[in-house]
Order: C-alpha cells, then structure tokens, then sequence
C-alpha cells in the first residue's frame, strides 16, 4: 500500500513533466501553456502579498521570466506549482520592501496590548478579506503565507528572513489586528 501512495505522490508531483521538459529547452508554446495554468494563482498569491494590482503585476511577469531562466534549477522534487509559488512570494515580499516601509520587529514594547473581547460575532469570507488588505504590510505578509499560502513558521522565518518567533509573534499580533478590525468595522461599520 505505501508504495501505491508513493507512486500517487510523484505523479502529483510531476504532473506537468512533459510541458517542463520542453518549457526547460525554450520552448515557447509549453512555456506559455504553464503561464496559463498557473498565472491566476500565481497572481492571487502575489496580490494578497503585495496589496497592489500594478505591483501584483508586475511580480506576476517578473516571477515567470525568473522562473523560465530557471527552470534548469527545478529538480522536480516538488510540485511545480509550489516551486514556482515559493518564487512568487519571494518577489512579491522583494517588490513590496522596495515600494513601501515596512518592518518585521521581534521587539515587543513596539506592540500595543489589545483587549479585544471574545464575542460571537459571524464574519463572513468578504469582510475577512477586506480586513486583511487594511492590514500593515509586515502582519499581512505573514497572516497571508501562514494562514492562505499554508506555510509553517520556520518556512515564513526562511522566507522572510527573520527568527522563527519572530514569524510566531508577528503572526499572533496579526491575527490580534484583523481581530480587531473586524470588531471595529461591526461596531461602527
């Protein structure tokens, strides 16, 4: 049984190994077939990120031609899908730091400590989107990988190049800070 579900896993894995194999030697047509499946997640993922279509974009573009100059470097050990997502991210947190301030600090007096009741209040899937975009850049990065990318708190650390408490710490004031909008915009919204 376990090596049925190893031969399930390395055809998920490598579910586009053909179009990979042509897109590796510039083949143009399978290059263009992989930018269709995969650029309106790819870009999604770049635009939660980035919080700005232009520069969703423009991560969008710039991921792929990195990831077509690449391609030599795909070891198909993971899916390409997630390969390429791990690019994505890696540019879209890249372009934000150029186009905004934004900090990731494991200092603690820089957090206010926020009394937010615990109430029963249904939110739905809108009104939680719409309150992370109102996030800061840094807690909307992390929230984003780690709740809607699915990555753990030593991946986020890698990624984003900071301590792995730092990711956990961020990530609770995060969760803190949509808590809190979401209350807000209940309340008076």
């Amino acid at each position: 049984m376990e090596e049925k579900t190893n031969s399930l896993e390395a055809k998920a894995i490598n579910i586009h190994v053909d179009l990979i194999e042509r897109a590796k030697g510039n083949d143009q047509e399978a290059q263009f077939s992989l930018y269709k499946k995969y650029n309106g997640a790819m870009y999604n993922t770049a635009l939660r990120i980035t919080h700005n279509t232009a520069l969703a974009e423009d991560v969008l573009q710039e991921s792929f031609l990195n990831a077509f100059q690449s391609l030599g470097y795909y070891r198909g050990d993971a899916s390409f899908g997630s390969w390429l997502k791990r690019i994505v991210i890696n540019k879209a947190i890249s372009l934000s730091k150029k186009e905004s301030k934004w900090e990731l600090r494991d200092d603690e007096s820089s957090f206010e400590k926020m009394d937010i009741p615990e109430e029963s209040i249904e939110y739905n899937v809108e009104n939680v989107k719409e309150a992370i975009e109102k996030l800061p850049d840094g807690f909307r990065t992390v929230i984003s990988l780690y709740l809607l990318e699915g990555y753990d708190h030593r991946e986020i650390s890698e990624i984003l190049q900071i301590s792995e408490s730092t990711s956990k710490t961020q990530y609770k004031r995060a969760k803190d800070k949509l808590r809190s909008v979401l209350i807000e915009e209940v309340n008076y919204g």
